[in-house]
């Protein structure tokens, strides 16, 4: 797979945010960007629930106990956190400005009401809302994933009906479509590239 080709000129670097509801394909796009070795760094998310089979720690998430995340609020280690379904999920404040002072793009994937919590704290950011070509598609993909019963499928559904009326607060929306994850990761990067030749370039103040 082709790799990303490096910028030409001294632009500043981008806060990137990857959002959309439970189910449409956060985890699989990131995941394809860092296999083909695009220049940026990708967060790690820290969260309390359990480890899902083949998520490895340190590369999917950070997973803590419910006793060490709270005490990482109350030091103010985070940049934002939330409570999605019942878990904690949050990003480490130390690892998105080490990156960012290195002049590396940051790409991190967050739930919707992280999203919005970003926006909020950083005005600069990138926010590009991933969504799927359909609900029965979402709910199909929810079920394959095999972690949920029908009820929580359900749950998730009505969940993310509500996140589809935030979109007008992000910046761009890419289309996810069941097996055509390269072309989302292809729109991703286009964004990310015209970002990059803006006139009024973003800067980003953590």
């Amino acid at each position: 797979m082709d790799k990303c080709c490096p910028y030409d000129f001294e632009s500043q670097p981008l806060l990137i945010v990857v959002s959309g509801p439970s189910g449409v394909g956060k985890d699989s796009l990131v995941q394809r960007l860092q296999e083909r070795e695009c220049p940026f760094y990708f967060v790690v998310t820290a969260t309390d629930r359990p480890p899902r089979p083949n998520e490895v720690e340190g590369e999917d998430y950070f997973f803590v106990s419910t006793e060490e995340f709270e005490r990482r609020i109350e030091e103010n280690e985070l940049i934002e956190h939330a409570v999605v379904y019942g878990q904690y999920k949050g990003v480490p404040k130390k690892q998105v400005r080490e990156a960012m002072a290195s002049g590396k793009d940051v790409v991190m994937r967050l739930d919707v009401q992280g999203a919005a919590t970003i926006r909020e704290i950083v005005p600069e950011a990138v926010l590009i809302f991933l969504t799927a070509s359909s609900e029965a598609e979402l709910k199909e993909r929810l079920r394959a994933r095999g972690d949920d019963s029908p009820q929580q499928v359900e749950r998730r559904l009505a969940t993310a009906r509500e996140e589809m009326k935030r979109l007008p607060q992000f910046d761009y929306v890419v289309l996810n479509r069941k097996g055509e994850l390269d072309q989302a990761a292809d729109d991703v990067l286009a964004i990310i590239r015209a970002e990059h030749c803006r006139v009024d370039q973003r800067e980003v103040t953590l």
